[in-house]
């Protein structure tokens, strides 16, 4: 049998957001970028802080931190670097990395040089909730991991991840306004919004929402079980004909509207009057009668 270990350690876990859509605008640019800056980011900023580089595969890399300050530390110069290479870059060929951090028990496999356990399966579920370009932690890493004085940790809430039973709440890392936790920023948002998740019985769905269109056009989307009347059609009897309505709000934020539903729309658990509109920030969970989505942003 293989030699292994379990300790408790600082997980750093990242992953490119858009990278299907990278490499099909253009593959071999995608992939000089990439391999720049692995090379002169990400490889020395681990390496320097005492980390160990786990795996760096494809769009994604995975290292071990044996404190979570040194690890937030290092997710913060990253993503600083990352801003300063992206610079240089058109908006749609820029690199957006989403990290998340976690401190948890893993367990280390010394013959295959990697690890498993549920840290590692934690972290990666906060990686997803990251914003492209930002940074996510886990309330244990919060609770322990002191920032530099121009950054805070904002409470991003509670989230539901696949396939883990308890809700995760996460704090996302973000340049200081005020105070130590500062209330959730709206910023505007550009891209392509994707709701993937399940309805009760474990039925899939999802759809996606092209952001600059919106805007450039004024629109809004329509969400129901019509589909005479909607432009997105979900087919779930808990969905009413007539749902929500997504639309552009203020400062160029998603917004999201109860037309009047039956069986009612929430956002990270926090229900929706009929008729109240409220933004819609990637990494949230918006729950549409029984149906439970997840939204992320490329």
């Amino acid at each position: 049998m293989a030699p292994s270990e379990r300790r408790l350690s600082a997980i750093l876990h990242a992953d490119l957001a858009g990278f299907v859509r990278l490499v099909e605008s253009d593959e071999e640019l995608t992939f000089e970028h990439l391999r720049s800056v692995r090379s002169t980011i990400w490889h020395p900023a681990i390496k320097d802080a005492g980390g160990s580089l786990i795996h760096s595969t494809g769009d994604s890399m995975l290292a071990e931190f044996g404190s979570p300050a040194v690890a937030v530390e290092v997710a913060i110069g990253i993503q600083e670097r990352m801003a300063q290479f992206n610079e240089d870059l058109a908006e749609e060929k820029r690199l957006l990395f989403r990290i998340g951090v976690h401190l948890g028990e893993i367990i280390i496999d010394q013959t295959g040089h990697d690890l498993f356990g549920d840290g590692v399966n934690l972290t990666e579920r906060i990686q997803v909730l990251a914003e492209p370009g930002g940074i996510a932690v886990s309330r244990a890493v919060r609770d322990v991991a002191k920032l530099r004085d121009d950054y805070a940790y904002v409470d991003g809430g509670e989230h539901r991840a696949k396939n883990v039973s308890r809700p995760l709440h996460i704090y996302r890392v973000r340049v200081r306004e005020t105070a130590v936790t500062v209330a959730s920023r709206r910023t505007p948002v550009r891209g392509i919004f994707h709701f993937h998740g399940t309805d009760m019985t474990g039925r899939k769905f999802g759809f996606a929402v092209p952001m600059d269109e919106l805007a450039r056009h004024k629109q809004s989307v329509l969400i129901g079980r019509d589909s005479g009347q909607c432009d997105v059609v979900l087919l779930n009897t808990s969905v009413s004909r007539r749902h929500a309505r997504l639309s552009v709000g203020s400062n160029d934020t998603l917004q999201i509207e109860d037309v009047g539903s039956t069986n009612g729309t929430s956002i990270n658990g926090t229900p929706l009057a009929p008729g109240q509109s409220r933004p819609l920030e990637p990494g949230s969970t918006l729950k549409l009668g029984d149906i439970e989505l997840v939204v992320r942003y490329d």
